[in-house]
């Protein structure tokens, strides 16, 4: 039985998709059966509009994936959350959708699942580990699974050594992840999909297992 692996994600002008579909790649690569989804953009038009990548990212690439829901993060039995920086922390629309979970958190439904993060920003320093660790903060409180990258592949010293995750300076304007990077999501997003799968087995009677 395939694990099930949730990548959700919000990106504003692009490098934190490309990171997700990275990541999924990965997962899928090693045996998971991957659903990859976006939280619901909440800045306002003129905000967007402002940022002409931001607006190009919103109504191109980012409009053909599904927006997230509860059911999904219910469905899944490993979790990979992908944000960019604000200010050292979550943007607010992956908080938000984090936030509605309390429902499934009270009922025990995040708890014992394997999770990890990734993280894009302007500057290298401009608040990539600060803001994985933030949001580790979460995934404490669920009783969840953390999974970093460590240092466990020399593909993670290649994208720049962040053991806490996969993570990118973007810079300004805005630049595409480089395939090392994106090699270093599909590296976390395989782990992740292995973790998921061991514990699931874990979760799993056996007399379900051979059904």
């Amino acid at each position: 039985m395939s694990a099930h692996v949730l990548v959700v994600y919000y990106s504003a002008t692009g490098s934190v998709h490309r990171l997700a579909q990275a990541v999924s790649e990965g997962a899928e690569s090693a045996g998971a059966e991957v659903r990859l989804r976006r939280v619901a953009e909440l800045a306002p038009d003129e905000a967007m509009a402002a940022n002409p990548e931001w607006a190009r990212h919103h109504q191109g690439a980012e409009s053909t994936v599904e927006v997230a829901e509860l059911a999904d993060l219910e469905w899944a039995d490993g979790y990979a959350f992908g944000t960019p920086t604000r200010y050292g922390a979550p943007a607010a629309q992956l908080k938000q959708f984090i936030d509605t979970a309390g429902s499934l958190w009270q009922e025990g439904k995040l708890s014992d699942k394997p999770v990890t993060t990734f993280v894009s920003s302007a500057e290298q320093h401009g608040g990539q580990e600060s803001t994985i660790l933030s949001l580790t903060n979460v995934f404490y409180h669920w009783g969840a699974i953390i999974v970093p990258l460590g240092y466990t592949d020399d593909i993670v010293y290649a994208a720049g050594g962040n053991p806490y995750g996969t993570s990118w300076p973007a810079g300004f304007p805005s630049t595409p992840p480089d395939e090392v990077t994106l090699d270093c999501a599909r590296f976390q997003g395989a782990r992740l999909a292995r973790f998921a799968t061991l514990l699931t087995a874990e979760r799993t009677p056996a007399s379900a297992a051979q059904g």
